[in-house]
């Protein structure tokens, strides 16, 4: 049974294999709340999962650690179990879905692993290791439904609790409810009056839909840019000790998700991947408007986000945030029209990026032609005043 003297004792073995990451108060990022992150993207392996699978991997006994590990994750999990096997001289299998991100893969492989690529999502590279662990016999070390798991990333609660005194609440991202289940059993232990809240993507609420209707529940599909808590299914375990210990859920968009990664790199120079910013994304987008003037702590789980699409996830950044803004006007085709435009987008103190003209279509005036403009701005409310200078001109924007 998952115990708070349980967590206490992964809290001492995860002495030796851990960092106690900082607390760091964000002043920045929110005028109306104030809020730390607990910085789990600078763990070793970049994320909590070392905490839940080392933990784990200590407790198994001589037979189990003799026939090797096997794990199925979308990248983070994967890192801590084969960072913690190796360490543990320990062999390690695990499954990935094809579609986790080069860089998680390459750094699993990197610490020791070997790996099997699965075609699908996390449930489908769970499905293989089941199938593998009963037909070569291996351990199997679950991502988020295991009490010695669970007991590993609820160290991370009291580690919030000594380092943000009087907090009033935590903000935990969920995909299967390991880390909140954790941190909540933690957290309530100690002290039962600190909120935990959770917050899932829009296009995987599993977690969220099982709460609402009282029972576990499968996605038919995932689609989200967090691909650390894209699961269709949450643990048994870990769906009870939400229902008991959370005190409430909710989702955020990929474009929020994409939002709060773009704050963190440019208000905090922290890098985090889209599961770790939806906690600060549930912040940004009003979804927890009760914790407005606490003292808010978000676990930014990690920060393993593919440098590949971190340029994509920063553009929508942009563009949900107003910093970025595209027009298309319409103009008569004659000398002078791009002159003047120019002088009220620069009147207006916003940045031209990008100018493709063309001419216009067949419903258009014969000698008319579209301009659209590239600009950075300033948010949505500097967007406006731009196009109400140049409609006041006498311009048609489509």
């Amino acid at each position: 049974m998952l115990t708070i003297e349980k967590i206490r004792h992964a809290q001492t073995v995860l002495t030796e294999a851990i960092y106690k990451t900082d607390v760091i108060y964000a002043n920045r990022l929110s005028g109306e709340y104030d809020i730390y992150l607990k910085t789990e993207n600078l763990q070793k392996t970049g994320s909590f999962k070392i905490r839940g699978a080392y933990y784990k991997i200590s407790q198994l006994s001589p037979e189990e650690k003799k026939r090797g590990v096997i794990a199925c994750s979308a990248g983070n999990h994967a890192q801590g179990v084969a960072l913690a096997a190796t360490k543990n001289g320990i062999s390690s299998l695990i499954c990935l879905p094809e579609g986790a991100p080069i860089s998680k893969v390459e750094a699993t492989r990197g610490y020791g692993a070997e790996l099997c690529l699965v075609s699908g999502v996390y449930d489908d590279a769970y499905a293989r290791a089941i199938q593998l662990r009963d037909e070569c016999g291996y351990t199997f070390i679950h991502p988020f439904d295991d009490e010695d798991v669970i007991a590993g990333q609820g160290t991370i609660g009291l580690e919030i609790l000594e380092q943000v005194k009087d907090v009033d609440a935590i903000v935990v991202p969920i995909g299967g409810g390991g880390l909140i289940s954790g941190v909540a059993f933690a957290v309530k232990a100690v002290n039962p009056k600190v909120k935990i809240y959770g917050v899932q993507a829009s296009g995987a609420p599993s977690m969220l839909n099982s709460l609402r209707d009282n029972k576990i529940e499968t996605l038919p599909s995932v689609s989200t840019i967090a691909d650390g808590i894209a699961v269709k299914q949450p643990g048994a375990h870990t769906f009870e000790y939400c229902k008991k210990f959370v005190n409430g859920v909710v989702t955020v968009t990929d474009e929020e998700i994409a939002t709060a990664i773009l704050a963190l790199m440019e208000r905090q120079k922290m890098i985090a991947e889209g599961a770790g910013a939806t906690p600060l994304a549930a912040i940004m987008a009003g979804k927890l408007p009760e914790l407005k003037g606490k003292k808010v702590c978000c676990l930014v789980s990690g920060g393993n986000i593919d440098v590949t699409i971190l340029n994509r996830v920063v553009d929508r950044g942009l563009l949900m945030s107003g910093r970025k803004c595209t027009m298309n006007i319409e103009l008569l085709d004659k000398p002078g029209q791009l002159v003047t435009v120019s002088k009220i987008i620069a009147a207006c103190g916003a940045n031209v990026v990008g100018v493709h003209h063309e001419h216009a279509n067949a419903g258009s005036d014969v000698i008319g032609c579209f301009l659209r403009i590239d600009m950075e701005t300033r948010d949505f409310e500097h967007i406006r005043k731009i196009r109400s200078a140049l409609e006041q001109a006498g311009f048609h924007i489509e």
